[in-house]
């Protein structure tokens, strides 16, 4: 359970933000028919107990040449080596996400390319990193979820007052 309770109000700012990012609080405030200076306290004391963490901006991938999707999990000689793994993955700017997972790989990692032959130059960057034994690769054929609202309506639904 959160340290202090979410009202109404904020899980309304809350959709707005996550819906746009860049949303004035003074467009906010007319929506929900409080003062901007209302809007603006509250996004604060949320940013200060670390519910709100930053904004984002949206890149259209495809736009920029980059559509092409995969997932790589990487199989490591020792866990002893997984730090440094994932300092050197972290200057490979293609890997937009990774993740030390458990079960079958140690870590799992997203990149995104302009095409096949560009993936198979990273994957091959990835392969050709001290203690990492090999890797799987799965090829993203399109992506049919990516909804951070829905979750966030269960969370509010969740702690409701």
């Amino acid at each position: 359970m959160p340290k202090f309770k979410l009202d109404e109000i904020d899980h309304q700012i809350l959709d707005m933000l996550i819906e746009n990012a860049r949303t004035p609080f003074t467009d906010i405030a007319k929506k929900l028919l409080v003062s901007a200076g209302t809007i603006h306290v509250r996004v604060k004391k949320m940013e200060d107990e670390g519910v709100i963490k930053g904004s984002t901006l949206t890149v259209d991938y495809d736009k920029m040449n980059y559509s092409f999707i995969a997932y790589i999990g990487l199989f490591i000689e020792n866990s002893s080596y997984t730090q440094r793994i994932v300092e050197d993955l972290n200057k490979i700017p293609e890997v937009t996400v990774a993740h030390l997972t458990t079960g079958k790989f140690a870590v799992f990692c997203k990149i995104r390319a302009r095409d096949t032959k560009h993936a198979k130059e990273i994957i091959f960057k990835i392969d050709n990193i001290q203690g990492v034994l090999r890797t799987e690769t799965s090829i993203s054929l399109e992506e049919v979820i990516n909804d951070k609202k829905r979750l966030m309506h269960a969370i509010f639904d969740q702690y409701k007052i």
